[in-house]
């Protein structure tokens, strides 16, 4: 407990440090975006807004080995203007990670894993914000313990509420595999986050979220919290937000459930 106190306090401290450097740094990156609408638009994740993220995750003490990974997910979305009324926000993950001592002991794998596709189709409304679609896994993984080997498609679902500086909702998808190597266990996981961020005129930001991820076909569940401060600044011409939380495991099986871990991102935005 003294550890996460610790951490609320440096995130804090962190926090305060990006209202001043947010404030210090930002200009208008357009006329009519301001930092703070901008920062609401980086936390809606149907939000038509070009950006690529670049989601850095450090995890210690995963497993029997007391292992370590490096994952690095580039994260592009990419809206599509279907109709005056109707948006489709592409949103594609690809993941990069360097671990050691995971999947035994002195091992060490680092490569792509499995890519995520997601589409959501999102009509224009005020208030409470829908998005639906489809979802689909890629065996993009480049190390056999790194990906399924299989390809996966199930729906995908957004909820949340969004009014001027708040943010609150969920996304969720539940994907099962429908091809690949035969030899390998099927895929069939549901992955949830819940999400509440609170923004600031300077584009800095506080907010919590929370991921679920159940795998069904191995029966385990893994269950993590994070507190983050953010930031929209420009450095030269680009707009761009930081973001810093750690990684807090709540529930998990002891061959998954890290001791600790920290996430860090930083996003490059493009605003239309």
């Amino acid at each position: 407990m003294k550890v996460f106190f610790n951490t609320i306090k440096s995130l804090f401290a962190t926090f305060f440090f990006l209202l001043n450097f947010s404030a210090f740094a930002q200009e208008e990156p357009k006329a009519g975006s301001s930092a703070q609408e901008l920062a609401d638009k980086m936390a809606n994740p149907v939000a038509s807004l070009i950006s690529v993220p670049l989601q850095n995750n450090l995890t210690y003490g995963i497993g029997a080995y007391n292992g370590s990974k490096y994952q690095i997910n580039i994260q592009p979305v990419v809206p599509f203007k279907l109709s005056e009324n109707l948006n489709l926000i592409t949103r594609y993950i690809l993941p990069v990670v360097d671990q050691q001592d995971v999947t035994g002991e002195n091992t060490h794998e680092f490569g792509l894993s499995d890519a995520t596709v997601t589409a959501f189709f999102a009509p224009k409304t005020k208030g409470l914000i829908l998005g639906v679609g489809p979802a689909f896994l890629v065996p993009t993984a480049t190390e056999k313990f790194l990906g399924t080997e299989k390809f996966g498609i199930g729906p995908s679902v957004l909820v949340m509420h969004q009014g001027k500086g708040l943010s609150i909702g969920f996304l969720a998808n539940q994907i099962w595999s429908v091809a690949g190597n035969a030899d390998r266990a099927d895929f069939n996981q549901f992955y949830t986050q819940l999400f509440l961020t609170h923004s600031y005129k300077s584009g800095a930001s506080l907010g919590i979220t929370s991921e679920i991820t159940q795998n069904w076909q191995g029966n385990t569940t893994l269950i993590t919290v994070s507190p983050n401060v953010g930031a929209i600044t420009k450095l030269g011409g680009q707009t761009m937000q930081f973001a810093v939380m750690p990684l807090i495991p709540v529930v998990g099986h002891q061959s998954i459930k890290p001791d600790w871990g920290l996430r860090a991102v930083v996003a490059f935005i493009f605003p239309q």
